[in-house]
């Protein structure tokens, strides 16, 4: 059976923990082809990132032509984006209709506190998403208002679903409310808040989650699940690639995920 076709747009992550290595290795073990658009290549690594090469809107376009042109892509999710240029560019395929099912992840701000877009250009790829995923930070940023407890992420996720975005899910992974000791997201689709309940798992070894997230969304609805139903299962997803790895030690600082499932064979 010919599998669907997804595609990434976004940032290399040259650790391979998060980005356009993350997203891929998501896809394949969620059983979709994954195809990418770079949209920067990074200089990083486990503690953070040491360099930032944006590309240029035209190579941008030229990648998105040549994926689209010749796969029949299913879905597709946008990651770091750089700026408000290479965002247009994206735009401009989101308007003409040919990116289908998209996912937003707004990459604001690395894990490290580099900073890795602006909130202008999120905002122009909003209106044409079928899903938002910014975790608490990154939805303040764009709301311009402090999202720091779960009442806060319910009306976020509302507020941003009333700006464009089909559905929103705000990733309450990083809430230093606990939550009662769990991991909450918030889901906002069809008018219909939905809170999403995980039992946090205790590791340091995060890197690449949001992305990660957001690419089994995105991999879930290319293989037809509906948009409540692929957010749960992606939560499902990540938090088992969160405990596969916690024990893992790949680089001296936040590791990524276990995306393959290899610490539960």
């Amino acid at each position: 059976m010919t599998p669907p076709v997804v595609l990434t747009v976004a940032g290399s992550d040259s650790g391979a923990g998060a980005g356009i290595q993350a997203d891929l290795k998501v896809f394949a073990a969620l059983g979709a082809y994954g195809t990418s658009v770079i949209t920067a290549v990074t200089a990083q690594h486990t503690r953070g990132v040491d360099a930032v090469f944006p590309m240029s809107p035209q190579a941008v376009t030229a990648q998105l032509d040549a994926v689209l042109g010749d796969f029949g892509v299913r879905a597709v999710k946008t990651g770091m984006l750089g700026g408000p240029e290479v965002a247009e560019a994206v735009a401009v395929a989101a308007r003409a209709g040919r990116l289908p099912n998209l996912v937003v992840d707004p990459v604001l701000v690395a894990t490290s506190g580099v900073r890795l877009g602006v909130v202008d250009a999120v905002e122009r790829l909003l209106p044409y998403a079928m899903v938002a995923t910014p975790n608490c930070a990154e939805a303040a940023a764009i709301l311009g208002r402090p999202v720091t407890t779960l009442d806060e992420m319910v009306s976020a996720a509302a507020q941003l679903t009333a700006g464009g975005a089909a559905a929103v899910v705000v990733t309450g992974g990083d809430l230093a409310e606990s939550a009662g000791g769990d991991a909450v997201d918030v889901l906002h689709s069809g008018g219909v808040t939905t809170l999403l309940r995980a039992a946090r798992v205790d590791t340091r070894h995060t890197h690449g989650t949001g992305c990660s997230f957001s690419a089994a969304i995105t991999a879930r609805l290319a293989l037809g699940d509906p948009v409540p139903v692929a957010v749960r299962t992606a939560k499902e997803y990540v938090t088992r690639a969160l405990a596969g790895a916690r024990n893992w030690e790949l680089g001296a600082g936040r590791g990524p995920l276990d995306h393959f499932g290899w610490s539960h064979r």
